[in-house]
């Protein structure tokens, strides 16, 4: 897998090409789930199939003016840097504000990759074009905001400035709550352990602090390195990596700290209680922030604690 700025200026105008026809053949697929029951938004996607279509053949005539006939194969999951979607356009029936922000989502990171294109280029026709391609996916992006105005009811529209919310989750929410997330479980299960197989608090902090940090490392890492962040606008790889890391410590080290106090029964049930308000906080941000309903968002995030929390008593008492 590339680096975008490993690129050649003949494989980026062919990256470029290769999105917009995917593009394309995406929006159409989506048309045809929308045409039964929204006909007049399955017209504004044909018309958005239309237009990158339109695209592609500006690309496709500079790039042949160029570089000739043979057109390199390179496609977003070959280049770093790209969010890998969900192919939402094979689900039926379609959610039309799931696609509405998919098609926000998607614009919004194919400007963001004209203008990073734009400002690495040499040529003055193909910045120029970039620039312009790149003007033009904003327009397609206020288009597919506009979608839930023309058909979503009232109550579901009421979000402002969605473009900014989707990117400050995608920033800021989505590593800390992977973080949260990984930090509170993950631990339980060798804290526990340690606590009913030692019954010494001190032994059980120590062993709690270590998986913490250790998984704050972990999880700063593995979020930093997954994405670059220069085309997608996730934000700075260091910036994510420390927010998921810290949040990771955050979490393992909140019922760890109980564990400071001598008697073993007091710190226990205190450090129950910790787990019991982690849990609830990250049910509320999956609720809050992920669209997911608070009820199956607690479900999910309660059996996962549990079968770890669980797991952890009967290694240590056994």
């Amino acid at each position: 897998m590339k680096r975008f700025i490993d690129l050649s200026e003949q494989e980026v105008l062919a990256l470029a090409i290769s999105n917009e026809e995917e593009d394309c053949r995406i929006y159409l697929n989506i048309a045809e789930g929308l045409r039964q029951q929204y006909p007049s938004s399955a017209k504004l996607f044909e018309d958005m199939a239309a237009e990158e279509t339109r695209h592609r053949g500006m690309l496709y005539d500079l790039y042949r003016a160029k570089f000739g006939e043979f057109l390199p194969l390179v496609r977003r999951q070959d280049v770093r840097g790209f969010i890998k979607h969900r192919p939402i356009w094979l689900v039926r029936p379609l959610g039309l504000d799931e696609v509405r922000k998919y098609a926000a989502e998607t614009e919004y990171e194919t400007a963001r990759f004209y203008r990073r294109a734009a400002e690495q280029s040499r040529d003055a026709s193909v910045r120029e074009l970039l620039v312009r391609l790149a003007d033009a996916e904003d327009k397609h992006e206020d288009l597919a905001e506009r979608l839930g105005e023309r058909v979503l009811t009232e109550d579901v529209r009421a979000k402002e400035d969605e473009t900014a919310r989707r990117m400050f989750v995608l920033q800021y929410i989505q590593p800390g709550l992977a973080g949260l997330m990984d930090g509170s479980v993950s631990t339980l299960a060798p804290l526990f352990a340690a606590a009913f197989a030692t019954h010494n608090t001190w032994e059980t902090f120590l062993v709690g602090l270590a998986a913490s940090v250790g998984a704050g490392i972990s999880m700063g890492f593995a979020e930093a390195l997954s994405d670059d962040g220069s085309l997608t606008g996730r934000g700075a790889p260091v910036l994510r990596g420390a927010i998921c890391g810290l949040m990771t410590f955050l979490g393992g080290i909140g019922h760890t700290l109980p564990y400071l106090v001598p008697n073993f029964s007091v710190a226990t049930v205190a450090s129950f209680v910790v787990v019991a308000v982690e849990l609830a906080a990250i049910s509320y941000v999956r609720y809050r922030y992920m669209d997911t309903p608070f009820l199956a968002a607690a479900f999910q995030v309660v059996v996962g604690g549990v079968l770890v929390f669980a797991a952890g008593i009967l290694i240590g008492s056994s």
